[in-house]
């Protein structure tokens, strides 16, 4: 798609009652401005459609083609109905359309037996996905049924870790750096007692938020953190036991930190420090990692997980992979920053 006729940065500065230089400055990424002005223009350049010539040199140096002749639909496999796959769908329909393609998301409906191949595979045929140019898998699909999708002969991206052995392109908001990266802020302030707090089993990328854990604490010198029978990695399905637990451990004043390390499990933290009467962060830090700020604690310490970027990072693979089919398979891991927040003391 060529850049819009008409649609200069003079016109992006007007709208938003920029300066052209800053406009500019910007869409470069160059550095003199705050985050939420730097978004507000890439978002506003995006909507009248202009592209820099770095941004079209760019696609056209990765093999990304603009557009096709006739445009290709897309479909988006989905468990479930929550602000996290919506963000996912929502990285992917944003690209593809920018690119001139349509996207159609499939939710797997929970009538569907667990683990019966068949019934899904008539599901699937039902439902026309035999026919999509290419098909999107998102995170926390059971293993069972990504291995039937996997094997299809259709263009896939997982929007996930990869499985060991898998021919596909993967991209992923990189949990394990962002396990990492919250030790060693913790770490910075002082914290040498952390608690995590997460089941370490149940999904691939649960097991690799354990593992990035155990790896930094080792590398700090902590190596006596790294027993997750220390921690909170029990399953959370019980969560009046699982709360028990929690409070047992925090109130043995063993912990000057917890690490909440899936999205949602900040506000148990929340509710067993006051249950306890521990002030968060005077008397414990707190580190969440939600997909987004928390409305109830918008000020929570976390790394930010890049879940819509990573789905408009899959849109460009699966183009990059449908125009050049011979291309090595790529793994994708987006890194983002740390947001400081209020919830972490220095000791």
């Amino acid at each position: 798609m060529p850049k819009k006729k008409g649609i200069t940065l003079q016109r992006i500065a007007d709208d938003l009652g920029l300066t052209i230089h800053t406009v500019s400055k910007a869409l470069r990424g160059l550095p003199g401005m705050s985050e939420s002005t730097r978004k507000e223009v890439v978002e506003r350049a995006r909507e009248l459609g202009y592209r820099t010539k770095e941004q079209e040199a760019g696609m056209s140096a990765e093999r990304i083609p603009w557009a096709y002749a006739k445009p290709r639909r897309f479909a988006m496999l989905i468990i479930g109905d929550t602000y996290f796959h919506r963000q996912q769908l929502q990285g992917v329909r944003i690209r593809m359309e920018e690119l001139g393609h349509s996207l159609s998301p499939l939710i797997v409906p929970s009538s569907l037996p667990e683990a019966d191949a068949v019934k899904f595979r008539g599901w699937l045929e039902r439902n026309e996905l035999y026919f999509a140019d290419g098909l999107f898998l998102t995170a926390a699909i059971p293993e069972w049924m990504e291995a039937e999708l996997l094997a299809l002969p259709i263009p896939k991206v997982l929007i996930n870790y990869p499985p060991d052995l898998a021919d596909v392109d993967s991209v992923i908001w990189d949990v394990e750096y962002a396990v990492q990266r919250s030790v060693e802020e913790l770490y910075r302030c002082g914290h040498r007692r952390i608690l995590y707090a997460v089941d370490i089993e149940p999904l691939r990328g649960f097991h690799l938020r354990w593992k990035a854990f155990a790896a930094a604490v080792e590398r700090l010198g902590l190596p006596e953190l790294a027993d997750p029978e220390l921690h909170m990695t029990i399953p959370a399905g019980d969560r009046e036991s699982w709360m028990e637990q929690l409070l047992g451990k925090l109130g043995t004043g063993r912990f000057t930190a917890v690490i909440s390390a899936v999205p949602g499990m900040a506000e148990w933290i929340y509710a067993a420090a006051e249950r306890l009467q521990l002030s968060i962060p005077r008397q414990l830090s707190l580190v969440g990692m939600e997909n987004e700020a928390n409305s109830a604690f918008p000020r929570m310490s976390r790394p930010l997980l890049l879940v819509r970027e990573a789905g408009e990072r899959s849109a460009e693979l699966m183009l990059r992979r449908i125009a050049n089919p011979l291309l090595p398979y790529e793994q994708v891991r987006l890194r983002g920053s740390f947001y400081e927040g209020n919830t972490i003391a220095k000791l």
